[in-house]
């Protein structure tokens, strides 16, 4: 919806939500690419919401991001919402080449806090992998089945957290900014650098409502430069 690329600055494109919302048996699927030297910066008009699904297929989403030699990419869409009994597996794969530079968040929201909705039956299958010239440099992997609300109520688990975010940090020499990220975190945040070309952030929040104040100045301090105007708080 409306790409537009102001001169000396990222494409901004906008896609619509699926279908107002996705339940059991939908399927999706998004590719996008930016050429050598380009850059491109990837957002949705809202957040996404998946809807309760009946036994049998879950929905599945599907993004597949490629990113050429001395490309920038910002993967930035807007929240998840899970709603309860709702059934998602979805992957995110991005395929880097060179110095090419990747910044992307994966934000997802346990059923609306200040609608008194709580997540008590869940079938969530989330998958994130990004490679560098063909070499896997990061992986992540999240699966919540059952009872959701009470496995992030345990301390180890969410400590009662209804939101959480991961922001994925790939270019090189990205590990240096670990030690800054930590400093504008939260508690119930960490940052990591697994290697000197990746940085990883996973936040834990009440809702979405705080979760959102923690990513915004993180993701506008990585991006160096303001958010897409559909991030507006």
């Amino acid at each position: 919806m409306f790409p537009r690329a102001p001169r000396d600055a990222a494409l901004d494109a906008v896609w619509l939500n699926t279908a107002g919302g996705i339940t059991g048996g939908d399927t999706f699927q998004l590719s996008a690419e930016a050429r050598p030297g380009a850059r491109l910066r990837l957002t949705t008009q809202a957040a996404e919401r998946i809807y309760r699904a009946l036994p049998g297929a879950p929905g599945a989403m599907t993004t597949q991001l490629s990113v050429g030699h001395g490309a920038i990419c910002h993967w930035l869409p807007q929240e998840t919402i899970l709603f309860d009994a709702a059934a998602l597996t979805r992957s995110l794969r991005v395929d880097l080449t060179g110095d090419a530079a990747f910044l992307g968040c994966e934000a997802l929201i346990f059923g609306r806090r200040a609608m008194g909705e709580r997540v008590r039956d869940l079938r969530l299958s989330d998958r994130i992998d990004v490679t560098r010239d063909g070499r896997a440099v990061y992986a992540d992997r999240l699966r919540l089945s059952g009872d959701a609300d009470a496995q992030l109520s345990r301390a180890f688990v969410g400590g009662g957290a209804g939101a959480m975010a991961t922001l994925i940090l790939a270019r090189p020499n990205a590990g240096d900014a670990a030690d800054t990220l930590r400093a504008m975190l939260p508690a119930n945040a960490g940052a990591s650098a697994p290697t000197d070309d990746v940085a990883v952030v996973r936040l834990l929040a009440e809702d979405g409502f705080e979760l959102r104040r923690s990513l915004v100045p993180l993701l506008t301090h990585l991006a160096g430069a303001p958010l897409p105007r559909a991030w507006m708080i």
